[in-house]
């Protein structure tokens, strides 16, 4: 996918007027994407600076809603510079501003950002702010509703929970219901995870495939930025195939359209 390559390799971009074609500085760093866009200059307070297309409601509100957001999108999730921003346009953007604002995108610091792009992480000035709490709460835990299964305590997030349709971007309540599971790793570092994703039967079977990698690998990194080692997790997308429901019925295909976290060797009684 073209604009999801883009995103990952986009590190630094020329803010050009509103009336030109965006101009996009690209570098590749050690493979993980780092990107690092100037907001130093001020191309929201040119007027005609907006947000238009059919993937405008895609956006994070942080970002279609607040002139730096808009500016943020503009000249460097515009892929082919028509002036539009298009859904899977929309994903990319919101999907790299989830990564550069962490967890709480609604306290992030569009000043400090401008004044060091590269250097920014977190929500407060230049500082990282990781929350590294490893009290688990065994009530939280227990209302995930695992089950046992043969490689350990098995839990099952639908696709609603966590994404809008046929996306691998993470809807912004996704992040509160993953945090009590981030809580219980941090406070046991030896439990490795497995996290499996799976789709219904629609689409080509490659598009599926692809789809369940995805939203599996989306499912890791927002543990990654809850700072839980992404060593311990294993990584897999099955696309259609083991399905627990029929997909003859729009209920049957919600139910395979499905994330399964599982806990390494633990037992579902334990919460």
């Amino acid at each position: 996918m073209m604009t999801r390559n883009f995103t990952r390799a986009a590190l630094g971009v020329l803010m050009v007027a509103a009336t030109t074609a965006p101009v996009f500085a690209q570098v590749r760093d050690g493979g993980r994407p780092e990107g690092r866009y100037d907001m130093s200059r001020a191309p929201w307070s040119r007027p005609g600076y907006r947000l238009e297309g059919a993937g405008v409601p895609v956006l994070f509100p942080e970002l279609r809603n607040t002139r730096r957001g808009i500016a943020f999108v503009m000249p460097n999730f515009d892929a082919n510079g028509d002036g539009r921003i298009s859904p899977r346009e929309a994903d990319d953007a919101n999907r790299e501003f989830a990564r550069i604002a962490g967890p709480r995108r609604d306290r992030f610091d569009w000043d400090a950002y401008g004044r060091d792009p590269g250097g920014y992480r977190g929500d407060r000035g230049t500082t990282t702010v990781v929350e590294t709490t490893t009290t688990w709460d065994r009530g939280a835990m227990r209302n995930y509703g695992f089950r046992q299964t043969p490689r350990g305590a098995t839990l099952t997030l639908q696709e609603d929970v966590l994404f809008r349709t046929d996306s691998d971007v993470l809807r912004p309540g996704a992040i509160e219901k993953l945090r009590p599971l981030a809580r219980y790793l941090r406070g046991n570092p030896g439990v490795r995870v497995a996290i499996d994703g799976f789709t219904d039967s629609r689409g080509t079977d490659a598009h599926n495939q692809d789809l369940s990698e995805r939203r599996a690998a989306s499912v890791r990194q927002a543990f990654d930025d809850m700072d839980v080692v992404r060593a311990r997790f294993s990584v897999v997308g099955h696309g259609e195939n083991q399905p627990v429901a029929t997909n003859a019925t729009p209920a049957g295909m919600r139910l395979n359209r499905r994330v399964e976290v599982t806990l390494l060797g633990q037992r579902a009684d334990r919460f």
